[in-house]
């Protein structure tokens, strides 16, 4: 497989930018990838990182929400946020040539924006919606739900959206207060994957980012506190037709260098393939459910390992006892060097396809610096991957075997 690395530059006042040299490509991608999510919030900000994400296009110094909006789609491109727990993303794709207008705009957003009360009005309702809508749907909020019993008190705990009377109270004098606090240029990787050189796009984001606050972000939890991962059990009953069900643990976070081994065995269990060990007891032999699926959740300080599946109530035990049968059995030792040589080959197979998709690809190459300081190569993954053995993967299977779970069911 033929990949095109990606070039790391350190620019003056200690911003970092990734590049991938794509020549042939039609269209470029900018961004930044800032380490503030909703982890960074102080007490009775809840939702704050997730509010300032969405009311960064509201206006700066120069620009009204109507400009800000027009900018990039007057040439066909687009502008794009999103926030998760540690890291707020901010990026725009367009065709090729308008680099210079893409990075002065994201600029501009992350050094100017003022936050003008009447548009927060405005964008306050719309985030009160999405909290509300995202509450509708069951098989999305048992995720946030299992986060935040798994891991209170930890700042990675409580939800990125918020509350609905959280959100009534942020200000916009909180939106300025958090990037100051926040957007700082050794907190921030900007991130290029198009045809004009590093040279270029280096040249071009000094000169746009030259008024960005230099140094880290402020600190506003203690550096030396840790947290664990609890364990528990919890069932809640809602108006709904389908019960659904995590069961979960801690696992590897972000820095651990067994977070590989956790990719894999995720893969293993519950991943896209239908050949999955749960899909293959849970769908196809027995006919239980519509979808079972694992998935890892990678923090700085921990990680998560879960199992979702959505069932009918009467058969939330068989559901959940085939679950813990599959785990235990690899726990026992039930799974062969040759079974694991072929999930390897699979899970490269996925990574090879999924480092195809351009997007994923520099937003992935910009994280990896942005917390661990360094590129993780594919060549690095893949071996990473190939020196997984079954012990890792017994390892990783016990702690399933007795796992922390949540239930959403219905009367």
């Amino acid at each position: 497989m033929t990949v095109v690395e990606p070039e790391v530059l350190v620019l003056d006042g200690g911003l970092r930018l990734v590049h991938i040299h794509q020549r042939s490509a039609g269209a470029g991608i900018f961004g930044l990838t800032v380490r503030a999510g909703s982890a960074d919030e102080c007490h009775g900000e809840e939702g704050l990182a997730h509010f300032v994400e969405h009311t960064l296009f509201k206006g700066t110094a120069r620009r009204s929400s109507w400009h800000i909006i027009n900018r990039m789609e007057a040439v066909g491109g687009e502008l794009n946020a999103f926030t998760s727990k540690e890291e707020t993303v901010v990026y725009s794709i367009f065709p090729s040539g308008n680099a210079p207008r893409a990075i002065e705009l994201i600029a501009d957003l992350t050094i100017n924006s003022r936050f003008p009360d009447k548009e927060l009005e405005k964008e306050r309702e719309v985030v009160i919606d999405e909290i509300n809508s995202y509450r509708d749907n069951p098989s999305e909020a048992i995720f946030d739900d299992f986060e935040v019993y798994a891991m209170s008190p930890a700042p990675t705990a409580h939800n990125i959206l918020g509350s609905p009377s959280g959100v009534r109270r942020l200000t916009s004098a909180d939106c300025r207060d958090f990037l100051r606090r926040n957007y700082r240029s050794e907190n921030i990787v900007a991130f290029y994957s198009g045809p004009q050189t590093s040279a270029h796009i280096a040249q071009l984001v000094s000169r746009y980012f030259e008024a960005l606050p230099r140094g880290a972000k402020e600190k506003v939890f203690s550096e030396t506190e840790t947290y664990g991962v609890n364990r528990f059990s919890r069932t809640e009953t809602m108006r709904i037709h389908q019960t659904h069900a995590i069961l979960g643990c801690g696992g590897p976070g972000l820095l651990d260098s067994r977070r590989h081994a956790l990719a894999l065995f995720a893969n293993i269990v519950g991943g896209p393939g239908m050949n999955s060990l749960l899909n293959v007891e849970l769908r196809e032999r027995r006919g239980l459910v519509y979808s079972v699926e694992a998935s890892t959740a990678m923090f700085t300080d921990c990680g998560l390992l879960t199992v979702y599946f959505g069932c009918d109530r009467e058969d939330l035990d068989a559901c959940r006892r085939l679950c813990i049968d599959v785990f235990h059995n690899i726990a026992d030792g039930n799974f062969s060097a040759r079974r694991l040589e072929q999930a390897k080959k699979q899970y490269l197979g996925q990574l090879a396809i999924a480092f195809e998709n351009r997007e994923n690809r520099i937003m992935d190459a910009a994280r990896a610096v942005l917390f661990r300081g360094t590129l993780s190569s594919y060549a690095c993954i893949r071996d990473a991957i190939n020196a997984v053995t079954p012990d890792d993967i017994v390892s990783l299977a016990v702690p399933m075997c007795e796992p922390s779970e949540l239930i959403f069911t219905y009367k």
